[in-house]
């Protein structure tokens, strides 16, 4: 039940993004967040 509920927010995540440009911003946000979470 748990890998369908992530199966699912990852679809509707990849279907906000109009643009492989999109899809590639929101990584790049993802991984700055990540970045900025283990710096502090």
């Amino acid at each position: 039940m748990k890998a369908l509920t992530v199966l699912l927010a990852a679809c509707l995540f990849l279907a906000s993004c109009e643009t492989v440009k999109g899809v590639g911003r929101d990584i790049e946000n993802a991984g700055e967040a990540i970045d900025d979470a283990v710096d502090e």
